[in-house]
């Protein structure tokens, strides 16, 4: 895809978040199941269903915007860390170490949301895409309610 303009950025953007949360709803479950603390099986299962949300929002949010569509494309940043959280699974054994580097491979995820997010509704505010402006908004402040939790049982104080 060829980018000229702040439409085609935006919707470059888009399609790349669109592929990460995708690509997110296959990994998450994984990690649950690798998952040995309760509060993180929780928080990996809770997240699972606002990704859900996000991919519907996304959805909203194409179907409401004139002139935005969603082109297919994969999100190689996140088919790396998904890969990272994978090898974490496969060479560290079940516990507590597993279940930090758990908890890092997830915080690198939702930091790279939070900034794809940021850039998202930075774009759609300057486009004068309001109600894209807002979903995207929404979905920011979900992003960053999860990093924050993650934080609190990394530290044990969620």
């Amino acid at each position: 895809m060829t980018i000229k303009t702040l439409e085609d950025l935006f919707i470059h953007e888009l399609s790349d978040v669109y592929s990460a949360e995708k690509q997110i709803t296959r990994a998450l479950p994984k990690m649950a199941r690798a998952a040995t603390d309760e509060k993180l099986k929780a928080a990996f299962q809770q997240h699972l269903e606002e990704t859900q949300g996000q991919i519907e929002r996304l959805d909203e949010l194409v179907d409401k915007t004139e002139g935005v569509r969603i082109k297919r494309m994969k999100c190689h940043a996140l088919e790396g860390l998904v890969e990272e959280a994978q090898e974490i699974i496969e060479s560290v054994d079940a516990g507590p170490v597993r279940d930090a580097g758990l908890i890092g491979a997830a915080q690198k995820v939702e930091h790279y949301e939070i900034a794809a997010y940021g850039t998202l509704h930075a774009l759609a505010t300057q486009l004068g895409y309001q109600h894209a402006a807002q979903l995207l908004a929404q979905t920011l402040q979900e992003e960053k309610e999860t990093d924050k939790k993650l934080t609190g049982i990394a530290t044990k104080s969620a």
